[in-house]
């Protein structure tokens, strides 16, 4: 590649709007998988702290957004979305948060559950009463 086909400073990719640029694996380290816990897709994030506590300023800022966005319940997915990041980035930055007792995962259950028969019972008369 000549000198004159080098890109310039104004690539089409980027401008001043795109802000630093930033790869994922440099957010986690290197680390490609959580230290602790599996983080589910549907798999709920609530903050343990609030958004304002202390210990919060020493994170990097995708950590001090998750703790802002767990205030109220959320998603491993919707954590993943609102980020822009790939899950499996997101799951290792939730699992540097749980281990540092800033967050409290609630993980769906495993077990199935089916309803009970009178319920199934009425929906079936319910059905036919149509």
């Amino acid at each position: 590649m000549r000198d004159d086909e080098m890109p310039g400073p104004e690539h089409d990719w980027l401008d001043l709007d795109a802000g630093p640029v930033v790869r994922p694996y440099m957010m986690t380290g290197g680390r490609v998988r959580p230290a602790v816990g599996g983080f589910d897709l549907v798999a709920f994030v609530v903050a343990a702290v609030a958004s304002g506590d202390g210990r919060a300023e020493g994170l990097q800022p995708e950590h001090r957004h998750i703790l802002r966005m767990s205030q109220e319940p959320i998603s491993v997915a919707e954590v993943a979305s609102y980020l822009d990041l790939p899950l499996g980035v997101v799951r290792v930055l939730l699992a540097d948060l749980l281990t540092a007792e800033l967050i409290a995962m609630h993980e769906p259950s495993s077990e199935p559950s089916f309803p009970e028969d009178d319920i199934l019972k009425a929906v079936v008369n319910g059905l036919r009463a149509l």
